[in-house]
């Protein structure tokens, strides 16, 4: 049976390590991650940093319950790339019982900083039907 596609699946992300207290996720940098000029985009940078963030915010939850979302994400690109390989290091900062604080950084494959990005997370209770 083939997985759904979503963001994960459609820009190659691979989850390498999933902890309470790390998130680890690669990147590949491809023509679909990349900007009209052919540099790593922004977005692309942003879409990996929150992956990683809710990834890690599925770990404190109870799925069968709750849900998490991103409610608020910045970055700072640090590193233009175009080409190699992203991995995206999720840390939590703050677990609350509404919202999770996460800082994450991007790195590429020659262990140089790329982005830098907090990502706040809004947990929700699933609505009953």
């Amino acid at each position: 049976m083939s997985s759904p596609i979503n963001m994960i699946t459609l820009l190659k992300m691979e989850i390498i390590k999933q902890t309470k207290e790390l998130v680890q996720i690669t990147m590949p940098i491809t023509n679909e991650t990349k900007q009209p000029m052919g540099y790593l985009h922004g977005g692309a940078s942003v879409t990996l940093a929150e992956t990683a963030a809710s990834v890690g915010g599925l770990l404190y939850i109870d799925k069968e319950t709750s849900n998490v979302f991103g409610i608020e994400i910045n970055a700072n690109h640090i590193k233009a790339k175009k080409d190699g390989l992203l991995q995206a290091f999720a840390k939590p900062v703050h677990i609350g019982k509404s919202t999770m604080v996460w800082d994450i950084r991007i790195y590429d494959e020659m262990d140089e900083l790329v982005t830098i990005s907090r990502c706040t997370l809004g947990v929700k209770e699933k609505r009953k039907n």
